[in-house]
Order: structure tokens, then C-alpha cells, then sequence
């Protein structure tokens, strides 16, 4: 889709209503609403082209930091090439506030609230039922940000790669930075 919408100044309080509304239902982290951003940036609102919205979460997983830096990238991405880029900064900015500032503030009193009541069952349930949650949320990104239409072979080779250290990490007590260097391995090699 290259008929990418012109983003104007009125278009702020949408876009910014829209990251602090996903802030609040990303159980996860950021990646768990990449499909609902995707929707509103690409598909609805046609801010950003579906290139823009892949580089930019690529690009933040690859750069050092949090990788919740691409809603700054989709922020700068939608203004710079409309309001020009003196606006972009500030979009980026307000964009990544939004994105981070309420879930921040809900999990501060959030947590302090489960820790004075950390005993009761119904506590205990809700947080042991958020782990399925999560994880269905960033298996649903992973659709949006990977979105190949044919498996290859490649793709499962990397898919197993995938599987196998979930497995090991779930029913042993491999370290972590042992199969982060084997996958790394891996993909040097060219095997994934």
C-alpha cells in the first residue's frame, strides 16, 4: 500500500490517544500491540506504508535500548514527510511519551497494590493467567512484523530453532546467553 495519507497537526490527538490507550492493554510489552499499531497506522489512518511500519520495528530491534523506540520511528515516519523535519522530533517524542507514560504509571500502582496483597487467591489467579496472555499477544506480532506467505525451508529451520529453545528454556536450566550465542551461531553460519 503506497497511498500513504498526509499527517497533519489535527491528527495529533488521535495519534497520541491511540498509543496511550495501547500503553494500557500491552501486557507484554510493545510487541504485543504491533498488530493494533499496524492497524491504526497503516491500515486506517494510511500515516505510514507497510515498509515504513516493518523498518521501523526493525530497526529498533536491532539498535541498542529498549525496543519501544519504534513508536518514536512510526511517530517521526508519519510527520516528517508532511509538517517537515523541524516537526518530526516532537511527533517522535510525544508518540513514545504516550506509548510509555501510562503504562508506567498502571503498573507502579499496580504493583504496589499486588504486593500488599500478593496472599489473596484471586491475585494469585490474575497473575498466573497473564502468562498465556502475553504470550498469545507476541505470537499475534510476530504474524504482523514476519508476514510471509509461504513457508520455506529456511523458515523452518528457524522455526524449530525456535521451538527447541523455548523447550529448553521452559524444562531445563540452560542459561539463556548459551542459546542466544547458539542461535547467533546459527544465523552466522547461514543455517537460519
Amino acid at each position: 500500500m503506497t497511498n500513504v495519507q498526509a499527517f497533519a497537526w489535527s491528527d495529533l490527538p488521535s495519534l497520541c490517544l491511540n498509543f496511550a490507550t495501547l500503553s494500557l492493554i500491552s501486557v507484554g510489552g510493545g510487541m504485543a500491540v504491533v498488530p493494533d499499531m499496524h492497524r491504526f497506522l497503516v491500515l486506517e489512518s494510511r500515516w505510514l506504508t507497510a515498509s515504513q511500519f516493518s523498518d521501523s520495528v526493525a530497526l529498533a530491534q536491532v539498535a541498542p535500548g529498549p525496543n519501544i523506540l519504534f513508536v518514536a520511528l512510526m511517530g517521526w515516519y508519519a510527520s516528517s514527510l508532511s509538517l517537515g523535519v523541524w516537526a518530526a522530533p516532537l511527533v517522535a517524542t510525544l508518540c513514545l511519551l504516550c506509548m510509555v507514560g501510562p503504562s508506567s504509571v498502571l503498573a507502579l500502582y499496580a504493583s504496589r497494590w499486588m504486593e500488599r496483597h500478593h496472599e489473596v487467591r484471586s491475585v494469585k489467579a490474575f497473575h498466573n493467567g497473564l502468562a498465556p496472555v502475553v504470550v498469545a499477544l507476541l505470537f499475534s506480532s510476530a504474524v504482523y512484523v514476519y508476514p510471509s506467505k509461504s513457508m520455506t525451508l529456511h523458515d523452518l529451520a528457524l522455526a524449530v530453532l525456535c521451538l527447541t529453545a523455548f523447550v529448553l528454556l521452559l524444562k531445563t536450566r540452560v542459561n539463556l546467553m548459551l542459546l542466544l550465542a547458539a542461535g547467533a551461531t546459527a544465523g552466522a553460519l547461514g543455517l537460519v
